[in-house]
């Protein structure tokens, strides 16, 4: 898909992955609406933009409430004239035992990190299909292809998440509508700030500018998937799928250490 011209419209775009890929999607000539709750965060990533010469349309809204996609979809549509690229990014995580989550913890990250993404598209829908050309963009995690302690929850929401992505694509197929699910590794935003995992634990952050590059180039290919963390992150999907026990095996080495790094891990 070309990019110049599209008109594109990130939830949680005011910084980390979604702040990213506004600032490589402006660059590369696409018009740009990116969502949130917080006006004065929308606010201080609409004034960095503007620094890389970047028009950036800010739309205050919550995609959890029905409220806030309706507002989302509407002001998108009053300032770029349609949708032809939707990135569902927004997203929330609490980490630790699952016994020490609370039911509103789970609900919340449910609420933000799946349901938000598919009553988003599914109103979207329309719209999307007045392009010709469109694309939905999820933005899932690594966790969802290898479920890690302590993580359950999110690995729950977000392997739905790229299940949900892969069923509709194969949905919308030849209807003008391409479904692309993005699998990122640790990356450094500040949705991970609280989490005290380091490389040590198997948490090598990249920067977010490398997750958006790696985006825009799965736009431009018209990719299914976009997986980051290379040949290491290959060797361990391969190896949760023919030895699952040794990966098993692996976590429990680190178990303890891990479930210290994370227990305050928490951006919802």
């Amino acid at each position: 898909m070309r990019i110049e011209n599209r008109r594109v419209v990130i939830t949680g775009g005011s910084s980390g992955i979604g702040l990213a890929l506004a600032k490589a999607l402006g660059a590369a000539g696409a018009r740009v609406a990116i969502t949130g709750r917080r006006a004065a965060l929308l606010d201080d990533a609409v004034t960095d933009l503007a620094k890389d010469g970047i028009v950036a349309h800010a739309i205050v809204a919550d995609v959890s409430t029905e409220t806030g996609r309706a507002t989302t979809l509407n002001d998108a549509v009053a300032a770029l004239g349609g949708v032809d690229i939707l990135v569902n990014n927004a997203g929330g995580v609490r980490a630790g035992r699952l016994e020490d989550t609370t039911e509103a913890e789970i609900r919340v990250t449910l609420d933000v990190d799946l349901l938000a993404p598919i009553l988003l598209t599914q109103t979207a829908l329309p719209l999307l299909r007045q392009s010709g050309e469109a694309m939905v963009i999820n933005v899932a995690s690594g966790i969802a292809l290898i479920g890690m302690p302590f993580y359950a929850t999110y690995a729950a929401v977000k392997a739905g998440l790229a299940r949900f992505g892969e069923a509709l694509r194969r949905e919308l197929h030849d209807e003008g509508v391409h479904v692309m699910t993005v699998y990122p590794g640790a990356t450094d935003t500040p949705m991970m700030q609280t989490s005290k995992a380091g490389p040590d634990l198997g948490f090598v952050r990249e920067p977010a500018s490398a997750v958006a590059d790696a985006i825009v180039d799965g736009i431009r290919k018209g990719s299914f998937e976009v997986i980051r963390g290379g040949e290491a992150r290959a060797k361990m999907i391969a190896l949760n799928r023919d030895d699952p026990a040794a990966l098993d095996s692996r976590f429990g080495g680190i178990k303890s250490q891990l479930a210290e790094a994370v227990r305050d891990h928490t951006a919802l």
